[in-house]
């Protein structure tokens, strides 16, 4: 299990704007935390080093690409072992139409978010490519009609930190 950071206001501060625009210079990101610029440098690489950041990415609209059919593909293998998953995870990685993949408990295994150009490539994807691996027993797909942007990751109220971590 994943060790969980002590972070505290600021810290949190700090990965709400960088979330919002990982393009922030380090200067105009301590403006905004209220801290010095060195302060504000030493933190973030605090936060990396502690693995809270695990990089910065380039957000696309897939519309602009020439991919403007975004689905959301439920998929069930198995058997349902180590194995199984693990190639089907690292087969449907490899494909260029995936944007984001969830291994899932509830009535699907696996959740795939897909785009592509259009309602053919769509038929393709699913039939030349998940339906056909002998593991799939079962998929549906859904077209997403509207995809509203991932948000910040925040602490919910109750465990929203009101202090400031002091120096060790």
């Amino acid at each position: 299990m994943t060790e969980v950071a002590e972070l505290d206001s600021v810290d949190w501060r700090i990965l709400e704007e960088l979330q919002n625009d990982a393009t922030l210079p380090n200067r105009t990101l301590a403006d905004l935390v209220g801290l010095a610029p060195s302060t504000c440098l030493q933190r973030v690489r605090r936060l990396r080093e502690l693995g809270v950041i695990t990089g910065f990415h380039a957000v696309v609209d897939p519309r602009t690409t020439g991919l403007p059919l975004e689905a959301v593909v439920s998929v069930n293998v198995r058997p349902h072992t180590r194995p199984v998953v693990a190639a089907f995870r690292a087969f449907v990685m490899a494909q260029p139409e995936t944007r984001s993949l969830f291994h899932v408990s509830g009535t699907a295994d696996f959740l795939i978010h897909i785009a592509v150009a259009d309602s053919t490539h769509l038929q393709a994807f699913l039939m030349d490519k998940i339906a056909s691996r002998t593991e799939v027993r079962n998929l549906t797909s859904s077209v997403v009609l509207e995809r509203v942007e991932t948000r910040a990751l925040t602490p919910p109220a109750d465990r929203r930190p009101t202090h400031r971590r002091r120096r060790v």
